[in-house]
C-alpha cells in the first residue's frame, strides 16, 4: 500500500474513541491532520476535546500502535490545542454511531454556543423532544444525564462544547 494520506485516514478509521468504541477518532474529529514526506514519515496532528480529557494519552498511543502495526514506524503523533476542537467536528457518520449507541449527539450550533440546548434534546431511543435534563454532570465530563418522559429512559447526551 502506497504512503498516502488518504490511504492512512483509512488505516485510522479503525481507531475508536475509548470510552465510546463505536465512534472513530476521525469521526469525533480529533485527527485534524495527516501529513507525508517525501522521506515516508508520517505525521498526525491530533486536538482533544479538551484539556482535561483522560483518554488523551490513550487515543495518541493507539494511534502510533496502530500506524505501527501497518507497518508505518516512521512516524510523529502530535496534539495541540493550536485549532481547538468543538463537537461541530463530529462527522454525520460519528453522530449516527454516537444515537446507535445510546447517546444524543451533540446539536450543531453556529458560532455562539447556547448553554440552553443542553436542555433541548432528542432521545436517541424514541426520537422525542420530551427530554429533561436530570445533570449536567454524566460518568465523564462530556457527557450531560437526561430522562425522556415518552419511552422513559435514562440517557446521555455528548455534550455540545
Amino acid at each position: 500500500m502506497p504512503l498516502t494520506k488518504e490511504n492512512i485516514l483509512t488505516l485510522l478509521e479503525e481507531v475508536k474513541d475509548p470510552e465510546i468504541p463505536v465512534l472513530s477518532l476521525l469521526d469525533l474529529g480529533v485527527i485534524t491532520d495527516v501529513e507525508v514526506a517525501d522521506n515516508d514519515h508520517v505525521t498526525v496532528r491530533m486536538t482533544p476535546t479538551f484539556a482535561g480529557c483522560p483518554a488523551m494519552d490513550y487515543m495518541k498511543k493507539d494511534v502510533e500502535r496502530t500506524l505501527d502495526k501497518h507497518g508505518i514506524t516512521r512516524h510523529t503523533v502530535s496534539m495541540s490545542f493550536d485549532k481547538p476542537w468543538d463537537s461541530n467536528k463530529i462527522s454525520e457518520k460519528g453522530r449516527q454511531a454516537l444515537k446507535g449507541f445510546g447517546l444524543a449527539p451533540p446539536p450543531q450550533y453556529n458560532l455562539i454556543l447556547d448553554l440552553d440546548i443542553l436542555e433541548h434534546v432528542t432521545c436517541p431511543y424514541c426520537e422525542s423532544d420530551d427530554t429533561a435534563l436530570r445533570t449536567p454532570f454524566g460518568p465523564t465530563l462530556c457527557r450531560s444525564m437526561h430522562y425522556c418522559n415518552s419511552c422513559k429512559q435514562m440517557f446521555e447526551q455528548f455534550k455540545p462544547l
